[in-house]
C-alpha cells in the first residue's frame, strides 16, 4: 500500500533530522540522561518508520491485508505517542506525558502482532 511507503519514508526523513538535531544542537544543551531519552525516541522512530515501509510492501502482497494495514496504523500511533512523548519529555518539564509513552509502546507491540497475524 503506497500510503505506508510514503508515510514511512517521510517519517524516516524526519527521524534523521531530529536525530541530527539531537546529536549536534542538543548534545551540549541538555543533561546526558535526557539526551539518552531523546536518542531512544529517535531509535524507535527510525525502526518503526522502516516498519511502515515494510507494511506498505506487505499490504500489496497479501490480498486480505486489512489486519496488516491496522497494524501499520498502530505503528504510526506508536511513533507519535512513544517517540513524540520522549522528545517532549527530554526537552521540557512536562510530566503529564509520562503515562503516554507506555501507550505508544503498547501500540508498537499490538501493531507488530497484528502484522504477524496478517501474514500468517
Amino acid at each position: 500500500m503506497q500510503t505506508f511507503v510514503v508515510l514511512g519514508s517521510i517519517l524516516m526523513a524526519i527521524a534523521v533530522a531530529i536525530g541530527a538535531f539531537g546529536a549536534h544542537a542538543l548534545k551540549s544543551k541538555i543533561e546526558p540522561d535526557k539526551l539518552k531519552v531523546y536518542e531512544t525516541g529517535v531509535q524507535y522512530h527510525i525502526i518503526h518508520a522502516l516498519g511502515l515501509i515494510g507494511v506498505g510492501l506487505l499490504a500489496d502482497r497479501y490480498p486480505d491485508a486489512g489486519i496488516i494495514v491496522t497494524g501499520g496504523w498502530l505503528l504510526l500511533v506508536g511513533i507519535v505517542l512513544f517517540s513524540g512523548s520522549l522528545y517532549v519529555l527530554s526537552l521540557k518539564r512536562v510530566r503529564l506525558l509520562g503515562p503516554v509513552t507506555p501507550l505508544g509502546g503498547l501500540s508498537f507491540m499490538v501493531g507488530w502482532i497484528l502484522i504477524a497475524i496478517g501474514v500468517l
